[in-house]
């Protein structure tokens, strides 16, 4: 690979310094007059095969996990050096990821069983049997607990420091993309096999949104505020808009195909939806309803994505191809001029 030459280097963050080691140009099919994300650099998983599914971060150590579940392996990627440090194998068709604290804890979709690990030298610390498909996790940075999706309908509450499960919130099926507030005081779930989602409070759901012209909602996303949530279907692909604190369907737009991530980036008003398709769309939400204003081209199969706000970069997991090994492409937002006044 080729060493990285770039004149944004030097307003690139220092924690980003170990990823420039390897480029490949960006490719983009804007709509607007610039692409919104630049290819910043690609990180190789090697010996990773099959489909790649969640990926988190720790912060405080500056190492990005990725859940490789065709490879029953979870790899550790250190953002400094820019290339995987370490990899924790054996699993059972890993899917989601969290960090809470010092614990990594991983939700096997083949077994049910959410295995817990120090985040640092990833020694184990125990596992929790939830019966089958542990999928989403997600965890409260206030409190710390996690909150594993799981089963024919259920989302665990785990304490960490018990490293047990204290709680279950039913639902009617199996949940896929969810977020909670802060304080994880209310939450809203992706349900696609009840085609709705579902909003749950105090440990039960208190109600459920639809959107009838659309079906196998996966990717929901939470604005800064809470009060918008992003959802992506798939049959017919559309991105759309909900008035958290009403339910209302404020905004629906036509995306991309096979969508498993969707984030906010609350400095630039903007959403990305990155898709099996092989793209990251990306959204302008300035004015009333979203306008698309560039598609991203990554890798097919690449559906799974994480945005962090702290680093200010989208990776995108791209799975291993005929021609091609999987890695971890690293992407940069780019400032937008503001719109013209009317």
């Amino acid at each position: 690979m080729g060493t990285w030459h770039s004149p944004i280097l030097a307003a690139i963050p220092t924690v980003f310094l170990g990823l420039l080691n390897a480029h490949g140009g960006a490719a983009a099919t804007p709509l607007d007059t610039s692409p919104p994300l630049e290819l910043e650099a690609t990180i190789p998983l090697t010996g990773v095969s099959g489909r790649i599914d969640h990926l988190t971060i720790d912060a405080k150590r500056r190492r990005l996990f990725v859940a490789e579940l065709g490879n029953n392996s979870v790899d550790v990627i250190d953002l400094d050096k820019g290339r995987t440090v370490g990899r924790i194998t054996g699993l059972h068709e890993p899917q989601g990821v969290g960090v809470s604290g010092d614990m990594l804890a991983v939700a096997n979709g083949g077994d049910g069983i959410v295995s817990l690990y120090r985040s640092d030298d990833l020694s184990p610390l125990g596992s929790i049997p939830l019966g089958n498909d542990a999928d989403d996790v997600r965890v409260d940075q206030a409190t710390g607990r996690i909150f594993v999706g799981f089963g024919q309908g259920a989302i665990a509450v785990i304490d960490p420091a018990a490293r047990a499960k204290i709680g279950e919130i039913k639902l009617p099926a199996h949940p896929e993309g969810f977020q909670f507030t802060p304080g994880g005081d209310r939450g809203y779930v992706n349900v696609p096999a009840a085609n709705q989602i579902a909003v749950i409070s105090g440990g039960r759901q208190i109600s459920s949104w639809r959107s009838p012209e659309s079906r196998s909602n996966f990717p929901l996303a939470l604005d800064d505020d809470g009060g918008t949530a992003a959802v992506v279907f798939r049959n017919p692909p559309y991105l759309a808009l909900f008035d958290t604190r009403s339910g209302v369907l404020r905004a629906r737009v036509a995306t991309c195909a096979d969508a498993d991530d969707a984030y906010f980036d609350g400095r630039r008003t903007q959403i990305y939806v990155s898709c099996g398709s092989g793209v990251v769309d990306v959204f302008d939400e300035r004015e009333t309803s979203p306008r698309r204003i560039a598609e991203i081209k990554t890798a097919q199969g690449a559906r799974t994505s994480l945005f962090v706000p702290e680093l200010d970069r989208l990776f995108v997991a791209a799975r291993s191809g005929r021609l091609n090994g999987a890695k971890i492409l690293v992407y940069r937002p780019q400032d937008r001029a503001p719109p013209k006044a009317e």
